[in-house]
């Protein structure tokens, strides 16, 4: 009897044991935190300017859907969903684009642009599946793998090249490295890279309440797929090998999380992308060579974001994308960053977004422009001046007024000190691209003009609608006071 006591009581000792041992091995458990991604030789600046341009590139080259497509839509809410998680030091203002193409791919570019191909959102079993390929994407961007990769010297040559993006362009940048054409346009990743990029993807899935291991999973059942020769994601993001146990091994420690189950809007979203014309990488090759693309772009409002086709003063009426824009989708980030440029620089909020070439600069939220239009934002450029300071901004003026025969002078010029030196602030009224009840908003267009010492002048045109105007008047003051010129 006293043996049987004896090893009932190891026994109790045992199973407590192990229940204490379960508890302290769970609450051990830590929750991973995304990396530091460290820095590159090209400018936060430079790398959207990079991308803003390159996706221009994508939209004359590739089907293109446009953001008004339910398809895009959901990729776009999935992506902000995926967003949330990355903290604001370390976030970049992504974008998320659909491409008309069959084969399984997707491709991210330096500063926040990332395109999905419909082949992609057909063959995800699961929106853990589609949420991985485009986490895996968004920490390419995070990471700055691209924008680490050529070396510093290199990149003057490609933003040169990218200024115009026509003519010689594409082969200029083909010599660097970076893919033009049907399949990918992007600076070609290591192995390293890959295996960052699915480590960094799995933190940020997991953040968001998805299954890091779909990723991996999905990543497998590609390289399953299409004989010796697999989907073009392969052959553009090399496989670091071991995804699935490399995934799995990191997951192993961190807490137990109840994942997101797919959810209805994907199961639509998928249905929506089978009635969606898919084109193969041969056809879009052959269309990009006719110009084929850019005008079924052009005719379906598909137009890249904050691109050098926003207009350069404040009163186009083209209103596409623009009609239902509110101020809380353009509202300015308190954080600043800086833009340098020309003999001269200017803090601006850092979730907008800088593009332009070496004659005129828009500073704008990402969904303040549309084509051929600039909602909300800033415009700067130079222009040749001759007399005093008030005959070239009467000469602007009547610049702007022809281009925009409603655009009329609402307040006097009056005299204004920025960057030391004496300007003038004149304020315009006009019409705004965002409309309301199929009309117009009234629109309020600052412009200020300031001598430089070549003997031209700099002028800046702080672009809202009358009612938001106001409430960005801070942002804009705080804009044309960090101004330096040198």
């Amino acid at each position: 009897m006293s043996e049987r006591r004896l090893t009932a009581q190891i026994l109790t000792i045992f199973l407590v044991l192990l229940v204490i041992g379960d508890g302290w091995s769970a609450t051990s458990r830590v929750a991973p935190q995304l990396p530091n991604p460290g820095s590159a030789s090209m400018s936060r600046q430079q790398q959207q300017q990079l991308g803003l341009q390159t996706a221009a590139e994508v939209y004359k080259q590739m089907p293109v859907l446009p953001d008004s497509s339910p398809v895009t839509q959901y990729v776009q809410q999935l992506g902000k969903k995926l967003q949330t998680v990355i903290p604001t030091q370390y976030s970049w203002p992504y974008q998320f684009h659909v491409i008309q193409q069959s084969d399984i791919n997707a491709f991210a570019l330096p500063g926040g642009p990332i395109f999905v191909n419909l082949g992609t959102i057909n063959a995800a079993d699961s929106e853990a599946q589609l949420a991985g390929v485009m986490a895996h994407e968004m920490a390419h961007i995070y990471m700055q793998h691209s924008a680490k990769r050529a070396p510093k010297q290199q990149w003057a040559s490609i933003l040169g090249a990218l200024g115009g993006l026509l003519g010689g362009a594409a082969g200029s940048l083909a010599q660097m490295g970076i893919q033009f054409g049907a399949g990918t346009l992007l600076m070609k990743y290591s192995r390293n890279d890959e295996a960052q990029a699915d480590s960094v993807g799995a933190i940020i899935m997991y953040k968001a309440g998805y299954d890091p291991r779909a990723m991996a999973e999905f990543f497998a059942k590609l390289e399953t797929q299409g004989g010796g020769n697999g989907p073009q994601f392969l052959s553009d993001h090399p496989n670091p090998g071991n995804r699935v146990q490399a995934v799995q091994q990191e997951i192993s420690n961190w807490p137990p999380e109840k994942y997101h189950p797919t959810s209805a809007a994907f199961l639509q979203a998928r249905q929506n992308a089978k009635g969606v014309t898919a084109y193969t990488a041969q056809q879009i090759a052959d269309g990009a060579k006719s110009g084929r693309w850019a005008a079924q772009n052009r005719r379906s409002g598909a137009v890249p974001r904050g691109s050098e086709n926003a207009s350069n003063n404040g009163g186009s009426a083209d209103a596409a994308n623009l009609t239902n824009l509110s101020y809380s989708q353009v509202k300015p980030s308190d954080r600043f960053t800086t833009f340098q440029q020309n003999g001269f620089s200017i803090s601006y909020p850092e979730n907008w977004q800088a593009a332009g070439n070496q004659n005129s600069v828009t500073i704008a939220p990402p969904a303040g422009t549309g084509q051929d239009a600039i909602a909300y934002g800033v415009v700067i450029s130079a222009a040749k001046a001759s007399g005093t300071i008030d005959d070239a901004n009467h000469a602007l003026i009547q610049s702007l007024q022809q281009g925009n025969p409603g655009l009329r002078i609402f307040d006097s010029p009056r005299s204004v000190q920025v960057a030391g030196v004496e300007g003038r602030a004149t304020m315009l009224a006009g019409n705004s691209p965002v409309q309301q009840g199929g009309q117009p908003q009234a629109e309020r267009d600052w412009l200020v003009t300031l001598p430089r010492s070549s003997g031209n002048c700099l002028y800046l045109v702080f672009i809202a609608p009358e009612n938001d105007f106001p409430q960005l008047r801070p942002t804009y003051q705080k804009m044309l006071d960090s101004l330096q010129i040198k």
